[in-house]
């Protein structure tokens, strides 16, 4: 068995359908057996050089937020409008997705890098982003994808240390669930899990979730001030 089953659909969006009824029973191992060592991944080539364009672009002396695997950057520029004092910089891995990206403000940069790279990356350069966004990640919802969840990742320390206000949503209340579970088995981080609606949605599979009648859940975490 895989751990997941076709969901019935509602509306134009199908719900993330899996046997979990919970968070994940071997998170906390997982993360207890990864907190024995760094995590170490060497950076790909084209998101260093993607992350060397942002140090040029970028004012350090300037708020930063990180829209973390940001697609079409909708919601990257939705960051920019509404933070105009902050430096947004939204990431994707898909070339694709970028080239559908709406014309941005000039306080907003979008880069094609691997998002674990980029994170590594801003932890080496000492950038302490003020927020982070992880806006409706691919769940992965099958028992056996835990380590592909950003919480069950082991570069979710990092994510963590970089500081700032940091926000996860998705339409699976167990991945947000997951989210604020780790955050507090690695760093001692406590923050609740809550339901929410919003009459303008950040990115298009909000606004499709919102359309099929989903409920939104999100977690809001303070990882500490940027530094």
């Amino acid at each position: 068995m895989d751990g997941s089953h076709t969901a019935p659909c509602i509306g134009r969006s199908r719900l993330p359908d899996s046997v979990q009824t919970g968070p994940h029973d071997h998170l906390a191992a997982l993360i207890a057996r990864r907190a024995r060592g760094e995590f170490r991944k060497p950076v790909a080539a084209y998101s260093a050089a993607a992350f060397a364009g942002f140090t040029r672009t970028c004012d350090p002396a300037r708020a930063l937020i990180v829209d973390s695997g940001c697609g079409v950057g909708e919601s990257t520029r939705h960051l920019a409008e509404r933070f105009a004092d902050h430096f947004v910089l939204g990431i994707d891995q898909s070339a694709d997705r970028l080239s559908r990206a709406p014309a941005l403000p000039g306080n907003a940069l979008l880069l094609r890098a691997d998002m674990t790279d980029i994170w590594l990356l801003l932890q080496r350069h000492a950038c302490r982003p003020a927020r982070q966004y992880m806006l409706y990640p691919n769940p992965w919802p099958k028992i056996g994808q835990l380590a592909r969840r950003w919480p069950a990742h082991p570069v979710f320390p990092v994510v963590l240390e970089l500081g700032g206000v940091i926000e996860c949503r998705s339409n699976w209340r167990i991945y947000v669930e997951e989210f604020a579970l780790a955050a507090r088995l690695i760093a001692g981080l406590e923050a609740g899990v809550e339901p929410f609606t919003t009459d303008a949605p950040m990115t298009p599979f909000e606004r499709k979730y919102l359309a099929s009648g989903h409920a939104l859940y999100r977690c809001v975490l303070n990882a500490g001030a940027a530094s």
